[in-house]
């Protein structure tokens, strides 16, 4: 019999038999509850292969760091999370190479407003931003097993985003479009798939920005701060 371990949408592991789970039926029951426009915004999303190099250039960083229009944007609607002191907290931890969470976490909001401009997509601005900036609010440093929070050092994929989710929750009140993007943006390790079109973008946001960041350590060091 052949396991796997999933988690729902706080965090918490389930170990599940593979043989019980029809994937391909879970997803078509899924898409059947979803408007016509929602499945095609699903299907663009989705559709964003990456096979292009241009597609990864590590330069369009620097360019959604310098656009005025979009670090306005992250201003306006982000303006409370990157302002609290506990956000902030997030400069002290590590994402991946020099690449601090707290950076990261711009990075994939800003990536998310362009994906939902580029695509014409129309999810809520406010709550991608503000959903985007703390997807990984999970404040501890994954990298260091008996790191205070850390509870699953060897499964931080599975459980940050619902340890994210109770943080931002404590910290903020949230929306369920919000909550949805918090708790589901590591798909498909999580259970169920995203709810809202908001929560997809920053799913393949996420991926998108982690790409980027990961090519563009090859060329030198990120430098963000929009406290």
């Amino acid at each position: 019999m052949i396991f796997i371990l999933l988690t729902d949408n706080y965090g918490n592991i389930k170990q599940v038999n593979v043989c019980s789970i029809d994937f391909k039926m879970n997803g078509m029951r899924y898409m059947k509850r979803l408007s016509a426009e929602d499945k095609r915004i699903i299907k663009e999303v989705l559709d964003i292969k990456g096979y292009d190099p241009d597609t990864f250039d590590p330069e369009i960083l620097n360019e959604l760091e310098s656009d005025e229009e979009y670090r306005a944007i992250l201003r306006e609607y982000g303006g409370e999370v990157l302002g609290s002191e506990e956000f902030a907290k997030l400069k002290e931890f590590i994402q991946h190479g020099n690449v601090t969470v707290y950076e990261h976490c711009i990075h994939v909001a800003l990536c998310a407003i362009k994906l939902n401009r580029k695509l014409s997509i129309n999810g809520r601005e406010r709550e991608l931003v503000r959903g985007a900036l703390l997807h990984d609010y999970f404040l501890y440093d994954w990298h260091i097993a008996d790191a205070p929070g850390n509870i699953h050092p060897k499964l931080h994929g599975f459980y940050h985003p619902g340890i994210a989710l109770r943080n931002a929750t404590r910290d903020f009140a949230l929306t369920e479009r919000e909550k949805d993007i918090i708790a589901k943006h590591m798909w498909p390790l999580t259970i169920n798939p995203p709810r809202c079109r908001e929560a997809w973008i920053v799913c393949l946001a996420d991926k998108y920005a982690s790409t980027l960041e990961t090519l563009k350590l090859r060329k030198g060091k990120i430098r963000v701060n929009y406290a």
